[in-house]
């Protein structure tokens, strides 16, 4: 699965790690439906850290279609709002 972070780049993901994610996505829409901005930041810093550190970027200069697109670090929770499907950003949680 191609990953990308906006603002960021791309990163290869396999499938099977997207169940690591699901928690940390779950948290997220929890945190973005009680409006707790501070704890929304730090799920979303940590949910983005934990796809750079499963993920393999892939090199600057190749652009894949993209199966999942995250928030850059810095979206607001209204932009991230904006990316939510019914299952939050990672497809498979809530």
């Amino acid at each position: 699965m191609i990953v990308r972070i906006m603002g960021e780049g791309q990163l290869t993901l396999a499938d099977g790690r997207l169940g690591e994610l699901n928690k940390l996505d779950d948290e997220l829409l929890a945190e973005m439906e009680n409006g707790d901005g501070p704890g929304f930041r730090e799920t979303l810093q940590a949910l983005l850290a934990k796809v750079r550190e499963l993920g393999e970027p892939l090199p600057d200069e190749t652009l894949e279609p993209s199966d999942l697109i995250l928030p850059s670090p810095d979206a607001t929770l209204e932009e991230v709002q904006e990316l939510l499907s019914d299952d939050g950003l990672i497809p498979g949680s809530a």
